[in-house]
C-alpha cells in the first residue's frame, strides 16, 4: 500500500470516527464547526528574518483573514462551554498566494499519531455509549499512552475566556525554519493577546454567541506572534509533548483584528490548512500535521456535499 492510500484511508477513518461520536451536522465541518470570520493586517518586526525566508515574516505588513471558533463538532454549542478555541489564519501573500497558521487554545494534541487519534475517539465514544461507567475507556487509553495525559487535562479543566481577545492560542505542532544560508531550526508557534489573558468568572447569562457578539464591540483587536525555538533532543514528531518553558522565544510581529469579513459565507466554506506553507517554512515530522490536510480535504468534500 502506498503512503499516500494509507494517509488517506486513515484520514476517512478519522473523519468517520469523528462523525460517530459527534454527529453530522450538513454543511458545517467535522470539527470547529462554528465560527465567525474577520479581516486583518500582520505587521512582522524584521526578528525573524536572519531565521526564515518566509516572505510574510520579513517587514512589509501583509493582508490577512482569521477565523475564530468553538472547536465543538455541533455548530449550535454554547459559548458558555468549557471548550477549546481555535485562531486560524491565513495571510495572503502580495504574489497572490496565501499561508495558513492554524492555532487552538491549548499546548498540546490528544494523540502523537493519527492511528492514536483514532483510538482516542473511539475511547471517548466507548465511555459515551458505556451503561456501565466503571469501565473506563479513555483511562484506560492514557495508560497506553501517557504523555496525552497532560493534554486531556488542560482540554479538560480550560477556563472560559471573557473574549476570543483575551487567551491564549498555540500551533500545537513543530514546523522547521529554513534561512538563507540554508539553516534549519525547529520552531512552535503561539498567539499572545495584548490584552491580557482574562478568563471568565461567570458564562451562565451568557447568549449562545457571546463571544462572537463581545469581540464585535471589541474590535479592534491585536496579538503578538511569539515563536519558540526548540533545541536538541526536543522532539518535532509528538504534539503530545511540549517543549520546557525555558527554550529561546522571540516575538516577531503582531497582527491587528480591525472588522468582520463581509463575506462569512465564502469564508466559512474555505479551508485553513497548516500545511499550505511558503518556502522558508516547512512542515516537521510530526505524523499527526503530515495528515490534517488529507483529513481537511476528507471533510471539505463531505460538508460540500451535504452529508
Amino acid at each position: 500500500m502506498s503512503s499516500e492510500l494509507a494517509k488517506s484511508q486513515i484520514s476517512s477513518t478519522i473523519v468517520d470516527s469523528i462523525e460517530d461520536l459527534k454527529g453530522t451536522h450538513h454543511g458545517f465541518r467535522r470539527a470547529h464547526a462554528r465560527g465567525f470570520v474577520y479581516e486583518a493586517v500582520f505587521t512582522p518586526n524584521g526578528a525573524a528574518a536572519p531565521f526564515t525566508t518566509a516572505p510574510h515574516l520579513q517587514g512589509e505588513p501583509v493582508r490577512a483573514t482569521v477565523r475564530f471558533s468553538h472547536t465543538d463538532a455541533n455548530p449550535h454549542a454554547a459559548d458558555s462551554d468549557r471548550a477549546v478555541r481555535g485562531f486560524a489564519t491565513k495571510f495572503h501573500l502580495t504574489d497572490g498566494t496565501n499561508t495558513d497558521l492554524v492555532m487552538v487554545s491549548v499546548e498540546r494534541f490528544v494523540a502523537a499519531t493519527p492511528e492514536e487519534f483514532v483510538e482516542f475517539i473511539k475511547a471517548a465514544k466507548a465511555d459515551t455509549d458505556a451503561q456501565d461507567p466503571s469501565v473506563p475507556h479513555i483511562k484506560s487509553f492514557v495508560g497506553a499512552h501517557p504523555t496525552v495525559g497532560p493534554a486531556l487535562v488542560a482540554a479538560k479543566t480550560i477556563a472560559i475566556p471573557v473574549s476570543y481577545a483575551t487567551t491564549q492560542y498555540w500551533a500545537i505542532h513543530a514546523f522547521l525554519w529554513r534561512d538563507a544560508d540554508g539553516v534549519v531550526r525547529p520552531v512552535r508557534y503561539s498567539w499572545v493577546p495584548e490584552a491580557g489573558i482574562v478568563d471568565a468568572s461567570d458564562s451562565e447569562s451568557w447568549t449562545p454567541h457571546h463571544l462572537t457578539e463581545e469581540l464585535r464591540d471589541r474590535l479592534p483587536v491585536s496579538f503578538v506572534l511569539r515563536v519558540q525555538f526548540g533545541e536538541p533532543g526536543d522532539p518535532t514528531h509528538d504534539s503530545t509533548v511540549a517543549w520546557p518553558a525555558d527554550r529561546r522565544t522571540v516575538d516577531v510581529g503582531r497582527i491587528e483584528i480591525t472588522k468582520e469579513s463581509p463575506d462569512q459565507e465564502h469564508w466559512q466554506s474555505q479551508v485553513f490548512d497548516p500545511t499550505s506553507l511558503v518556502d522558508g517554512i516547512e512542515p516537521s515530522d510530526d505524523p499527526v500535521l503530515a495528515a490534517r490536510s488529507t483529513i481537511y480535504a476528507v471533510s471539505y468534500d463531505r460538508r460540500s456535499h451535504q452529508r
